[in-house]
């Protein structure tokens, strides 16, 4: 009875520890990603009401790369930074929070075409490691990146409204292959916490349209199939694209300042190409489009646009996520795919953000909970399940984050620890030892 109680309140020192850590992150993020929220809400609404404001994307630029001039961080590696940190490769500056702020605000002002989840991730990261750095609380390491790893879950479902897949992706995010359940408790519950804080406040999630989907029979299945397997060469496309973007940008001339006014005018030239053909759908981060896509509202070139254009906006220096245009480019060709081949356009639109998001996020779990959360856990389960693990194993190892550790091969029960890249025949085909130091850490 002495052991069964010693391990009794073990247990519960534990859980009743995770629950403040994680009650007082969720509080703190919450309310300033509520703020963020309004402000980015009113942003984009001016943006509606004031067209021309996107003209000023070039200044807006040149004060972004000011801000960051300023406060020291000259080349800032963004989300990247937030998992080196959970990794304990790196120390997270908490003037990261206000700077991605401020900066993703003014690209949405303008008419960027970025979203605000990645932006969540840094913002939440960094104010996670500013409350872990708090004099006279003696916070380990472990608790640093907790309290990291808390903010960016709080974050995500403040500003996304999915607390489900929120508590999950940073468990999932920074090493594909481990789920670090050590975390999920005190991630879980900053969630809830933040989500139910922004609810209170008005600021509430995405419901987005679903039809009720058709018997899954085999005909239907091959056609998500194609669909999963069309959207994961549209991943690596993606990634591939943003990866260039920044070392042609780079390429152009040393200073940043020059990169992003190039940035800008080449974003405008082309956006008034689409008011020319009639399709201005790319500015911000575009929910709206999304929302049109899962009624059938989605042309063949939206994805191509908006990969284009995001790119140029990221790769040239603006501040901003690339999560929701993942989601804009898997539902705009989810929902003309359906078109053709003979599907509900809820089905194709939520089936093409499922598999797109997959592929760039390597994330299958969260990947399922997100589009899940979006449009209704009772209804599509099994094609969102199916569009998921297809584009899991073809998106092979591109990736959004050049930070992220794939632990274990996609093709077989191997370790292999490695970056985000192509695929790699010594790494999967030889000797891999398994390493247990780059697994604990």
């Amino acid at each position: 009875m002495k052991v069964f109680f010693r391990e009794v309140r073990g247990n519960l020192y534990y859980t009743l520890r995770f629950l403040a850590l994680a009650g007082v992150t969720g509080l703190v993020v919450g309310a300033v990603s509520v703020i963020f929220a309004r402000l980015d809400q009113i942003a984009s609404g001016a943006r509606q009401n004031f067209p021309l404001i996107i003209l000023a994307l070039p200044v807006a630029g040149l004060l972004i790369v000011y801000l960051y001039h300023l406060a020291g961080a000259y080349k800032p590696r963004g989300t990247n930074l937030v998992f080196l940190t959970v990794q304990n490769k790196e120390a997270l500056p908490v003037r990261m929070a206000p700077l991605i702020f401020v900066s993703t605000i003014l690209t949405h002002l303008c008419g960027g075409s970025v979203g605000r989840e990645g932006a969540a991730l840094q913002l939440g990261g960094a104010l996670g490691s500013g409350l872990g750095k708090i004099q006279g609380l003696n916070f380990s390491d472990e608790d640093k990146r907790l309290l990291v790893m808390c903010g960016m879950s709080a974050a995500f479902s403040a500003i996304f409204g999915t607390p489900v897949a929120a508590a999950i992706f940073p468990l999932e995010v920074v090493n594909i292959g481990i789920l670090q359940y050590s975390m999920l408790l005190p991630c879980a519950f900053s969630s809830l916490v933040a989500v139910r804080l922004a609810y209170h406040c008005g600021v509430e999630g995405e419901g987005l349209h679903f039809a009720a989907p058709p018997p899954l029979e085999a005909v239907e299945a091959l056609k998500v199939m194609a669909l999963a397997f069309c959207c994961a060469i549209l991943s690596i496309l993606f990634c591939k694209l943003l990866k260039y973007s920044h070392m042609v940008f780079a390429s152009i001339h040393e200073s940043q300042y020059v990169q992003i006014i190039v940035g800008g005018v080449l974003f405008l030239i082309i956006t008034a190409f689409t008011y020319y053909i009639g399709a201005p759908r790319y500015m911000g981060a575009g929910m709206d489009v999304i929302m049109g896509a899962t009624k059938g509202d989605a042309y063949w070139f939206d994805c191509f646009f908006k990969m284009l254009l995001t790119a140029i906006c990221i790769g040239s220096g603006f501040k901003g996520g690339e999560i929701v245009p993942s989601l804009f480019i898997g539902a705009t060709f989810g929902s003309f795919f359906a078109g053709m081949v003979g599907l509900p356009p809820s089905l194709g639109a939520s089936c093409g953000m499922a598999a797109l998001f997959c592929g760039v996020t390597n994330c299958p779990i969260s990947s399922l909970l997100i589009i899940s959360e979006l449009f209704g856990f009772n209804q599509g389960g099994l094609y969102f399940l199916l569009s998921v693990a297809i584009s899991f194993v073809m998106s092979g190892y591109f990736g959004l984050y050049s930070a992220q550790r794939i632990a274990y091969s996609k093709f077989r029960p191997r370790y292999i620890d490695r970056i985000p890249g192509a695929y790699d025949d010594e790494l999967e085909l030889g000797d891999a030892t398994l390493d247990k130091s780059n697994l604990n850490s």
